[in-house]
This record gives structure tokens, C-alpha cells and sequence, in this order.
């Protein structure tokens, strides 16, 4: 593992916010969930395509809280524009486990 600075850390911008809606996307290689999240009125609504159908369904995610890293450049993924990277951590199986607040915080709050 090489150490890094928290200058460094700082660069990177990982926010709340909220799932608003999901749906599967068929065209990922792997399982995966198309999102809309809600991180406040400072960055608004953006998407992403997270790897995450492994383990949720699309409906159980709408409402959820998540943690995502929010200054990455966008990239197509399969057709789908995503625009943050939502974090998870892979169980014992691979499967991703959300990362997410444990109780309400405001949307767009940063991680720190």
C-alpha cells in the first residue's frame, strides 16, 4: 500500500445522496443497475452504473442513501452515460455491499 497525503484525500470529492430511481442495465458485462441519485441542489441529479445486481433488486434501492465519489470524468458504460462512482465493498461471495450513512444526513454532504 503506498501512503498517500490528505491533500490527496481531499481530491477526492465522495458525497451523499439519495437513489431516485433504478433499473437494470442488460448491456453491462457485469450485472448491473442503472442509478439516478439525488445529491442535493449544490451538484443536482447524476448517474452511474454500478455492479451491484449481484446482491439488490432495482426497486429496493429507490430511497436508499448511498456514498459516491462525485469529481470523477463521466464514461459511457454499455450505452449508459455514468457520471459518479458509487462506492461498496464485495463480500465473501464478491458481491458489493453499498457503502452507506446508517442514518438521514443531508444529500450532497461530504465525506470527510
Amino acid at each position: 500500500m503506498t501512503p498517500i497525503t490528505f491533500e490527496d484525500f481531499l481530491k477526492v470529492d465522495m458525497r451523499v445522496g439519495r437513489i431516485l430511481r433504478a433499473e437494470p442495465h442488460p448491456r453491462a458485462r457485469k450485472p448491473s443497475i442503472r442509478l439516478w441519485i439525488d445529491f442535493g441542489p449544490e451538484i443536482g441529479v447524476r448517474t452511474s452504473s454500478a455492479a451491484l445486481a449481484d446482491r439488490y433488486r432495482p426497486e429496493e434501492l429507490v430511497g436508499t442513501l448511498v456514498i459516491a465519489v462525485v469529481n470523477f470524468p463521466p464514461k459511457n458504460v454499455a450505452g449508459f452515460h455514468s457520471e459518479v462512482l458509487v462506492l461498496g465493498v464485495p463480500d465473501e461471495a464478491g458481491r458489493v455491499v453499498l457503502l452507506r450513512p446508517d442514518a438521514e444526513v443531508p444529500l450532497g454532504g461530504r465525506v470527510f
